[in-house]
């Protein structure tokens, strides 16, 4: 009677993304010892596509809020230039609707920073098995302000973002073609959205919660 040869597992390629080299430097110790992964860390935007331009992966860890992110344009470049990665929001709580459209981006689910080391390497490994994974518990199912208000429409997004970009009313009025009055109108709804003081306080908001 012959032996049976098993199979070994294979050895995952993970990428973790995250300027918090603390965190970056624990799971990635975790996913070493315990599984045996391959494991490489990045610290912002610009080295997290060099390490994938340079190695393939079957993982990507994303930090939303590392140096060089830019909310959706992004994480979309990220999924483009990860290949047959399967890449993973590695984040706190964010607004629903921007997971929403970086699942339709095709990004493979969340996983909080508050999640316990222990349950991590199991979503992991349900993620690399091409499931989606999306706990209840880490994204806002309320509106963008939080309170009654709705999302903040597309002139509303432009305005926040064009402002984020230090552009005046009057620079952002012509490039809208509308009338100074009316950006601080679209301004003025914003910041009541955002529950924000002024509109320096309403970008801040806005990239706290990814929707820049």
């Amino acid at each position: 009677m012959h032996a049976v040869n098993s199979v070994p597992e294979r050895s995952l390629r993970v990428l973790i993304a995250d300027d918090h080299r603390l965190l970056a430097e624990a799971v990635g110790n975790m996913l070493r010892s315990g599984a045996d992964y391959d494991v490489v860390t990045t610290e912002s935007f610009e080295a997290t596509l060099t390490a994938m331009g340079t190695a393939s992966f079957d993982v990507v860890l994303l930090d939303l809020k590392m140096p060089g992110m830019a909310g959706l344009s992004s994480v979309k470049t990220v999924v483009d230039k990860a290949g047959g990665a399967r890449v993973v929001l590695f984040t706190g709580q964010i607004d629903r609707h921007f997971l929403n459209s970086s699942l339709e981006l095709g990004v493979r689910g969340l996983i909080p920073k508050t999640m316990p080391l222990q349950s991590l390497l199991s979503v992991i490994q349900l993620i690399d098995s091409g499931q989606v994974f999306v706990p209840m518990q880490g994204t806002e199912t309320r509106s963008v302000s939080g309170s009654s208000e709705a999302p903040l429409n597309e002139k509303e997004q432009f305005v926040l973002g064009r402002a984020s970009e230090g552009l005046t009313n009057k620079e952002i009025a012509r490039d809208m073609g509308i009338t100074e009055v009316s950006v601080k109108m679209h301004m003025r709804s914003i910041c009541r959205k955002l529950e924000a003081r002024n509109r320096a306080h309403a970008v801040m908001i806005s990239r706290e919660r990814a929707l820049l």
